[in-house]
């Protein structure tokens, strides 16, 4: 009933946005007066701000073009080098790689939000490396037939992705997926597995929530685990390829977040109403951009989202050494030779300080000269990742990891 509620809901907004949208176009032709004068500009400017928020979103491209090297612009070349069920592995390269370049693969969160969101990650890291990236499906649009998808086979599909790519890989967890990988470089680590990464730097990830626990870490342990099975799991409706598969829903996830800092987010919307008014498009069009990737959201299948729920936030398995991995309990003081960057940003408010940073304590087959840590000053947790303080600050330390730790020392 959930989803299918939420459906209906959508129809009917998608209806309204496209009349919305098609008013204000009409109220900002320069050929009807009105749109100058009284409050043709100011209706203009609302229905423009409505249209955007309630028009419906779907995956959104990458889109990047070009490369900036050393002031020379290189064409990208995107593409799918492997294809999975429940996620892609795209490859990002460019002419201007010298040989030899580092190969990184960036983990994805499969938290809501599509692997786009780390266009910024993957552009900047791009100038130096050749970039793979895991690019997580809808789980809606995954049949049934394909079976589930859980903790074990995300650390699975990490395995199989380092795999494919080959020995010598580094590897770059953003946020959530910091856990399973972590539990896969200790999982390859145990079996001597050619493939395991040389190098994996982790950014605000949850590895142990138990320290600074943040507004995103109560809701999920204030209530048990038969709370989240009952309330915010959903069937997907008949109209798509999933129809009958148990997930949490994008749409619930983006409600969560976007009900965390709502001030934040209504007051982000009358600027962008404030700037159509003043007939700055520019300022508008920044802010809508961040909407239209923030807004795109996806859903997860259920298992994976509820042993989330329970192993990384309510019992704490891996840092407390009972995660299993197909039975066998992961050791994370296998990892002896795949160095470790753990990065935090100072005003994270979903991984508090602390929270990454404990993975350099848990590993503790690991050389101290392996393991390395950051914590970046006056950076949220979007902005390790994103915007001009990853790309000048934190970006070059990773290079300079990388460029550190990639060779092997055993």
């Amino acid at each position: 009933m959930l989803y299918n509620a939420y459906e209906l809901n959508r129809a009917l907004l998608t209806s309204a946005s496209a009349w919305a949208s098609v008013t204000a176009e009409l109220l900002n032709n320069p050929a009807l007066p009105m749109g100058y004068m009284g409050l043709g500009p100011v209706m203009a400017s609302a229905l423009d701000v409505f249209a955007h928020a309630a028009a419906p979103r779907g995956k959104p491209d990458f889109g990047i073009a070009t490369v900036t090297v050393q002031g020379v612009a290189h064409p990208v070349t995107e593409a799918i080098v492997m294809r999975r069920p429940f996620g892609n592995l795209l490859r990002f390269s460019h002419p201007g790689l010298p040989a030899g370049a580092p190969k990184l693969l960036i983990v994805a969160p499969m938290s809501g939000h599509f692997a786009t969101l780390l266009r910024g990650t993957v552009a900047r890291m791009l100038e130096s490396a050749e970039v793979f990236i895991t690019d997580w499906a809808d789980a809606k649009f995954v049949a049934t037939e394909e079976g589930p998808f859980d903790l074990d086979d995300y650390i699975d599909y990490i395995v199989g992705f380092l795999e494919y790519i080959g020995p010598g890989t580094h590897m770059l967890a953003v946020c959530q997926p910091s856990v399973p990988a972590l539990a896969a470089t200790a999982v390859m680590g145990a079996n001597r597995h050619p493939c395991r990464p040389a190098t994996l730097t982790m950014m605000g990830g949850p590895v142990d929530t138990r320290e600074a626990p943040t507004s995103v870490n109560d809701v999920a342990v204030n209530r048990p685990l038969s709370w989240f099975k009952h309330n915010v799991i959903a069937t997907v409706p008949l109209g798509y390829p999933g129809a009958g598969r148990r997930v949490y829903p994008g749409f619930l996830q983006l409600a969560g977040f976007l009900s965390m800092n709502l001030q934040t987010h209504l007051m982000s919307h009358w600027q962008m109403f404030q700037h159509l008014v003043e007939g700055d498009g520019e300022s508008a069009d920044a802010k809508k951009a961040f909407y239209d990737e923030y807004r795109s959201v996806c859903d997860m299948t259920a298992e994976f989202y509820l042993q989330t729920i329970e192993h990384v936030f309510q019992r704490h398995s891996l840092p407390k050494g009972e995660l299993e991995h197909r039975g066998k309990r992961i050791d994370l003081g296998a990892i002896t030779d795949t160095a470790i960057l753990a990065i935090e940003g100072e005003n994270d408010d979903i991984s508090g300080i602390g929270q990454t940073k404990a993975a350099l304590k848990l590993t503790t087959g690991l050389k101290e000269s392996r393991k390395q840590y950051l914590l970046a000053p006056e950076v949220g947790h979007y902005g390790i990742f994103n915007g001009s303080r990853w790309r000048t600050r934190i970006a070059p330390e990773v290079e300079g990891f990388i460029a550190r730790h990639g060779r092997r020392k055993g």
